[in-house]
């Protein structure tokens, strides 16, 4: 029986797929596998039980994601997921602006009580009137799952789109709109966009990417969307581009003790994922990744391990799962175990991610564990496990 802990909570809808062979559980010390949406990991100390972490969300900068791999440790996320909820609160975030909505909302509350309201009304909505999307231009910065997403659904409300991505995948260039013009420099978007919306992940090179330096190349009286993280925008030139009019809007979904207080701005509550139906959809595609990697060692979306599968296991077969460092000749001395050991290999796969990596092995008899890291020793072997 497998264990798996969770933190936050869990949408049932996922949980629901865990099969008869696990038991959800409270203690992370005794777990398998442990669920997690936003509570921070980094000071928690982990098992030498734990085989995986499954973040229900594509963002894993609450996981100590280097830790884990030194310890053999998988850490999954669940990118794609919670897309279609992100895109639709960007969509919602672009009509809020364009039509000054929260400004109109927040007026009309103040007529309650008021003589004669709806002559008040025909006498100062004047003052709330906005302009439309359709014709203008939307600059799309990521076009990975959700940035693809927002792309589209622009394009279908008639907006024109340009789309930024140095590290375009195939799979999001494939569903992308053939019209999305795609550039190969910031330079060529700024300039051009009446609105503009961040889709990338927060790192060290994407820290306060939007700066002083992005909004002086930006068209006067810009809409600027942030539903992706905090950290990519530069605060102190965010307020000065307000102040000056440079930004005409700045839409978020996330804030901190600055952002609230500045004019000018839309801040949500960190919706973007926050619909029924995405977290049911990031909860049941991270179980099933946990049980893939546990049942037959595959891994798929993990953060700090290569993508790595063999399919399902056959009945009466063995597999092997060896985290590893990524280190010449490690290949070599694993089929050598092998062959000492007498054991055939029927299938072998082997990829590696920075200074890891990860091979696995299938055969068609049993093997022992204990012989297998008696054999393979503990110097460049992180993690060796066996699933018969």
């Amino acid at each position: 029986m497998y264990k798996i802990a969770t933190l936050n909570k869990i949408s049932p809808v996922g949980l629901s797929r865990l099969t008869d062979g696990y038991t959800v559980i409270d203690n992370t010390d005794e777990a398998n596998g442990i669920l997690v949406r936003s509570q921070a990991m980094h000071d928690m100390e982990f098992s030498s039980d734990l085989l995986a972490i499954g973040r229900a969300g594509a963002g894993v900068n609450n996981i100590p994601l280097d830790r884990c791999a030194q310890e053999g440790i998988v850490v999954f996320n669940t990118p794609g997921a919670n897309a279609n909820a992100v895109k639709e609160l960007v969509l919602a975030g672009m009509l809020l602006a364009a039509r000054n909505i929260p400004e109109g909302l927040a007026w009309a509350k103040t007529l309650a009580g008021t003589e004669g309201v709806g002559k008040a009304v025909e006498k100062g909505k004047g003052q709330f009137a906005g302009t439309e999307l359709k014709g203008k231009t939307l600059g799309v910065i990521g076009l990975g799952a959700i940035g693809a997403m927002v792309a589209n659904a622009a394009e279908n409300l008639g907006m024109d789109v340009i789309g930024y991505d140095p590290f375009l995948s195939v799979k999001a260039a494939l569903s992308l709109s053939t019209t999305v013009r795609v550039v190969d420099n910031l330079k060529d978007l700024y300039p051009k966009c009446d609105y503009i919306s961040i889709h990338v992940p927060a790192t060290d090179s994407t820290s306060k990417m939007v700066n002083a330096e992005a909004f002086a190349q930006m068209k006067e009286g810009v809409i600027f969307l942030n539903f992706s993280r905090d950290k990519l925008m530069d605060d102190d030139a965010l307020e000065k581009a307000l102040a000056d009019g440079k930004v005409k809007k700045y839409v978020t979904d996330f804030t901190d003790d600055r952002v609230i207080n500045f004019d000018h701005t839309i801040v949500l509550p960190h919706l973007g994922a926050s619909s029924a139906e995405a977290e049911e959809n990031c909860a049941s595609m991270a179980v099933d990744q946990i049980m893939d990697y546990i049942e037959n060692g595959n891994i798929v979306n993990s953060v700090n391990f290569p993508a790595c599968s063999l399919g399902a296991k056959a009945d009466g077969a063995s597999r092997a799962c060896i985290i590893h460092k990524n280190v010449p000749g490690i290949l070599e001395k694993i089929t050598g175990v092998f062959g000492d050991l007498g054991i055939n290999v029927d299938n072998m796969i082997n990829k590696s991610k920075g200074d890891f990596a990860y091979t696995l092995l299938e055969t068609s008899g049993g093997i022992s564990e204990d012989a297998l890291k008696g054999k393979l020793g503990t110097d460049e072997f992180i993690r060796v496990r066996v699933i018969q």
